[in-house]
């Protein structure tokens, strides 16, 4: 709390500046884990917060993270008759938890039935920034906060492929045109008018460019910057490797219907290979040595906080 004086003096947002958000997690119930078929998923789980926690730790004391609650919670969609909290990290899953939610908060019957331009711009879910400070601050404390993250590397090559190998009326005309501008030699103009057929390498080297032409996007943005971990504490952290079981498990602990299932399908371009190891390892194959450090120094964060394996 602070003085009457020092309240009244200061912006609202100014409160929260550099704010530390409480760390006592918010309780599970996991009554029927023990010994049950989720122990295992359980296990995993707890070692993974524990894990986040111990780097939070060591990497606070070092460096304090400055920035308002609004900002911090910006990416956090909110489902108040669970009382859940999840934070969105595209090419994680996100947009089949955005249907899930939608069942979850009585909007849709199914999951299956919600087209992907409905998940992303029907507005029918609240983000956390939407409430008053009041409403965010007791959300926090009160709500079961989850996050899915995915392999850095994957991540990135999941969204290059999905908005540069695809026709898109958005990234094409507004990434797309500012990278073949800046960085291809003899662009032809049909590229320059279109902004299509972006290679890999011209799009690692707007990423790692501290003059981008245009800005960065959430798609390939590190979740550190997204979510928080080490500001937010989450009570539950799922990884896109182990998508499904990490799914329902959680779904279980916050008491969701027994019929809802996390859908198992693909949101876009079906038929496209999913990006795994080896479709990774092909796209760095186009870099050089040292394009290859310097993005995995980009999301050095990321490996850290969720233990993943250097590429």
């Amino acid at each position: 709390r602070m003085p009457e004086q020092q309240r009244t003096s200061q912006s609202p947002l100014n409160w929260f500046r550099g704010v530390y958000l409480p760390p006592a997690l918010h309780p599970l119930n996991k009554t029927f884990v023990k010994g049950g078929e989720w122990e295992d998923i359980d296990n995993t789980q707890e070692k993974r917060r524990a894990f986040l926690q111990d780097f939070c730790k060591k990497y606070n004391s070092r460096k304090k993270l400055q920035t308002h609650l609004v900002h911090l919670v910006s990416r956090i969609y909110v489902e108040d008759r669970h009382k859940v909290l999840y934070c969105e990290v595209p090419k994680a899953g996100c947009s089949n938890w955005k249907r899930v939610l939608m069942v979850l908060n009585g909007l849709a019957a199914s999951a299956n039935n919600i087209s992907h331009d409905d998940v992303h711009y029907g507005k029918h879910l609240r983000k956390l920034d939407s409430y008053d400070l009041k409403g965010i601050y007791t959300r926090l404390n009160m709500y079961t906060k989850f996050i899915f993250v995915r392999d850095p590397m994957e991540r990135l090559v999941s969204a290059f492929r999905d908005k540069f190998e695809h026709p898109n009326s958005y990234y094409h005309p507004v990434f797309g045109k500012a990278i073949i501008k800046k960085y291809r030699h003899n662009a032809d103009e049909e590229a320059l008018k279109t902004g299509s057929g972006v290679k890999f390498k011209e799009f690692i080297q707007y990423l790692l460019d501290s003059h981008r032409p245009v800005g960065m996007d959430i798609h390939w943005e590190q979740v550190s910057k997204l979510c928080y971990p080490c500001l937010i504490n989450y009570d539950f952290i799922g990884k896109f490797e182990t998508l499904e079981d990490d799914a329902n498990y959680f779904l279980q602990l916050v008491g969701a219907p027994a019929d809802l299932m996390f859908p198992k399908f693909k949101d876009r371009h079906s038929s496209d290979e999913r990006t795994s190891a080896e479709v990774v390892r092909q796209y760095l194959k186009e870099l050089s040595k040292e394009e290859r450090q310097l993005t995995y120094d980009f999301y050095y964060l990321d490996y850290l906080m969720f233990n993943y394996t250097s590429p």
